[in-house]
């Protein structure tokens, strides 16, 4: 599992990394490691799984993007592997998932959070995801934020 040393990383890092030029160095600073040991053991941490990622939450509503729309999509089983990851790879697409049908009231297996400064560019990012769906897109809707969720990860 995890010593001391990975506690206290993951205790150091729990509510983001420091927003300075070199955030491991300052993290190492911190805990008397040098910047190596620390990403080391933060590479070691993820490929153990007991994190999952590192990665920037950016604050859409801060940087102008008001409109959030989740898409969720009924495309193929078969095809949803390949699809998903057409989907994903778009740039305006932050995340991109397979999620459980619950039938007969909900079709939808596809889901894709988009983002925009307006609706009208949601709606234009929503029919480029239908262009390149095609045939395979068998309904859609979008699902727009009313209020920022508070996104948290591992907390000790």
């Amino acid at each position: 599992m995890i010593d001391n040393i990975d506690r206290n990383i993951i205790k150091a890092t729990q509510t983001g990394l420091p927003l300075t030029p070199r955030p491991y160095h300052t993290i190492a600073k911190q805990l008397g490691l040098t910047a190596d040991e620390v990403m080391e053991r933060l590479q070691k941490m993820l490929n153990c799984g007991i994190i999952r990622r590192i990665g920037a939450v950016p604050n859409h509503y801060a940087l102008g993007y008001r409109y959030n729309g989740m898409t969720v999509w009924d495309v193929p089983d078969e095809q949803i592997d390949n699809l998903g990851k057409m989907v994903g790879a778009l740039e305006f697409v932050s995340h991109c998932y397979r999620r459980p049908r619950h039938l007969p009231e909900w079709s939808y297996n596809l889901f894709a959070m988009v983002h925009g400064k307006s609706q009208a560019d949601v709606e234009q990012q929503i029919q480029q995801i239908i262009e390149l769906l095609g045939e395979y897109n068998r309904g859609h809707k979008t699902l727009y934020s009313t209020r920022i969720l508070k996104k948290t990860g591992l907390r000790i």
